[in-house]
């Protein structure tokens, strides 16, 4: 027998759509029509309900909703952040959230009319689904039906994958098998904005190759979107929603996520929480992950509740007294900023991105507005120049923060003249505010920093003296690129060779320990390499012995070291390994994870066996 029966077609030259009706006896209930004076509507209608698919948007009448996929980083409730099975956003007609009882109140009134602009705003840019049923169990006033509908399918609209996989006989099937209702019918209407989408697919296909974008692919898109009317709002939403779904950043982000969700259910944050979230964003870094996809999680999880509501660091009152005599105060006290006030600036810049600490940049944002209306009633424009002489300070922080953090903890990183001559430049303003303040703020701190792997702490090191041979007229800057790109290139093909390695002794050797065996490999890995043009000639010698160490140091570490670490919750032989194996922490700690996972043990055990040390 039918089960159910579909429409087709285009609304307009932009939206597409699928019209479903599904259960017993669909063919018999399947209405539609179309009105000769206005073609461009065609009417789908049921007992007590109504949908027209217009040209610029729908109507509704009767009951039911919508619902979409999340997509990540727009408005979402805490309520649906907090719980990681919950992916799906749900709208039930006529309904409202009164804030006084904390409870939902349904209403007789459920028609309404939406436009496409607002429906792939407000849900998902991509699409979204409408439906409304019908049966013995979905009749009655019209508020109970949507109570009924709420309370039966609410739970598990809002957790299934089928809606973000798109899977339409999914959706039907899991519906109507919660419903169990013989006479229930069920009327779906998906609508697809086939502009975004096609927006979206050319960004994952780019991204998704190698988590990078070209100026030229990023010109490509820009073109595409140009040529769609595709607003920046949307552009970005579809860009971060895509980046996010990389399998690779979706583990690291909702991990960050997790632990800041858990803060702010408490109200704080503690030291070992505090650990995991620097990690984590140390992490993204080397995984190339955008930092956007961290700051539009913490802007959702503020919106509703401070996380952690401390006494004021003495970083945060330093700027506060600077920025509030210069432009936060009722009187204008001074418009200059002296070297020494400079300087704290600096340093609470810096301790405040350590710590995530969002005061720092609101407290900024104050002064900018305050600044802007002083000078909007008169005030002498001294005080912008101020302003101004901070913020270039600042903007040479950023730039070169982030050009030092790509080379310590990012492989394959793009290295240029023009990054040289600029890290150049800003030692160049740094140090002429104070002497050696370059390597205080930027170098000091990142070779303490337990995650800086062998190749960062190379290309750091060859940083920090070539720039010193350079202003001292010793070296080149060409020559100093070509330190650095060959070190880089050397990263690449030892994480290379790493995993070939791997992954021929896992298949093809019982024993690598003998150096004929060993050689042997390295033949056969040259003669694919060559083929492939990973390289031009022999594989240095010195990369592959690298290669062999550290499988027998990672063999070491999961077969003896880590099942007596995990027995004994025995942080200092961990660290003890840490310090003394040379081997990557990233990679030590993937190890970890994989291990875990396999053995299906708890990651909570291993966070707090990092404790001590993190």
């Amino acid at each position: 027998m039918f089960r159910d029966i579909r429409l087709h077609g285009y609304a307009n030259d932009q939206i597409e759509f699928y019209a479903i009706t599904a259960g017993s006896e669909a063919y018999n209930r399947y209405f539609f029509n179309t009105d000769p004076s206005d073609p461009d509507e065609i009417r789908f209608f049921s007992p007590g309900n109504e949908f027209i698919i217009g040209k610029s948007g729908i109507s509704h009448r009767g009951n039911g909703g919508s619902f979409c996929e999340y997509m990540f980083g727009v408005d979402q409730p805490i309520a649906d952040l907090a719980k990681e099975e919950v992916s799906n956003r749900l709208i039930i007609y006529g309904t409202h959230y009164d804030h006084k009882s904390g409870t939902l109140r349904f209403s007789e009134r459920t028609e309404g009319f939406v436009s496409y602009d607002k429906i792939f705003f407000d849900g998902n840019a991509i699409f979204n689904y409408f439906f409304a049923l019908t049966g013995v169990d979905f009749s009655g006033p019209m508020h109970e039906q949507q109570e009924r509908i709420l309370r039966v399918l609410g739970k598990a609209l809002k957790r299934s994958d089928a809606v973000g996989e798109e899977q339409d006989n999914l959706i039907i099937q899991e519906i109507l098998d919660i419903v169990d209702d013989p006479n229930a019918h069920l009327f779906l209407f998906k609508l697809i904005n086939i502009r975004h989408r096609e927006y979206s697919e050319a960004f994952k296909s780019l991204y998704f190759n190698n988590k990078k974008i070209t100026d030229a692919e990023f010109q490509s898109l820009a073109v595409l979107a140009e040529r769609y009317g595709i607003d920046r709002y949307q552009q970005e939403r579809i860009r971060i929603d895509v980046m996010y779904k990389h399998p690779d950043n979706r583990r690291i982000v909702d991990e960050y996520k997790n632990i800041l969700i858990a803060c702010n259910r408490k109200g704080e944050i503690n030291k070992l929480e505090n650990a995991r979230l620097t990690r984590l964003k140390t992490l993204s870094v080397r995984n190339k992950i955008p930092g956007a996809l961290f700051y539009t999680l913490d802007e959702m999880l503020k919106k509703d509740k401070k996380l952690v509501d401390l006494e004021e660091s003495n970083y945060i009152s330093e700027t506060r007294q600077i920025l509030e005599g210069m432009f936060l105060s009722e009187r204008h006290i001074e418009s200059t900023i002296e070297p020494e006030d400079m300087l704290k600036l600096l340093f609470a810049k810096k301790q405040a991105a350590e710590n995530r600490d969002h005061a720092f940049e609101e407290m900024l944002l104050d002064a900018s507005k305050a600044c802007d209306e002083k000078i909007r009633d008169g005030a002498d424009i001294s005080i912008l120049e101020g302003y101004s002489y901070i913020i270039t300070y600042f903007d040479r922080y950023d730039a070169t923060s982030s050009a030092i953090n790509q080379l310590a903890f990012m492989e394959n990183v793009r290295i240029s003249e023009e990054m040289i001559r600029s890290l150049l430049g800003n030692k160049h303003a740094f140090d002429m505010l104070a002497p050696d303040l370059f390597t205080k703020l930027f170098l000091s701190g990142i070779f303490e920093d337990k995650y800086l792997g062998i190749y960062g702490r190379k290309k750091v090191t060859h940083l920090a003296s070539g720039l010193k041979l350079i202003e001292e007229n010793r070296l080149t800057t060409t020559a100093l690129l070509e330190q650095l790109v060959k070190i880089d290139s050397d990263e690449r093909l030892h994480l290379t060779l790493l995993e070939h390695v791997k992954d021929r002794i896992r298949n093809f050797y019982s024993k690598y320990a003998t150096k004929a065996d060993q050689d042997a490999l390295k033949k056969e890995l040259t003669e694919e390499f060559l083929n492939k043009k990973l390289i031009d000639g022999e594989i240095p010698d010195h990369l592959f012995r690298e290669a062999i160490l550290t499988i027998k140091k990672e063999a070491v570490y999961i077969h003896n070291l880590l099942p007596q670490i995990i027995l004994e919750k025995n942080s200092s032989l961990r660290e003890d390994f840490l310090e003394n194996s040379g081997l990557d922490r990233f990679y030590v700690e993937e190890l970890e994870r994989e291990f875990f996972d396999l053995n299906g043990l708890n990651l909570e055990e291993l966070y707090q066996i990092r404790k001590g040390f993190n």
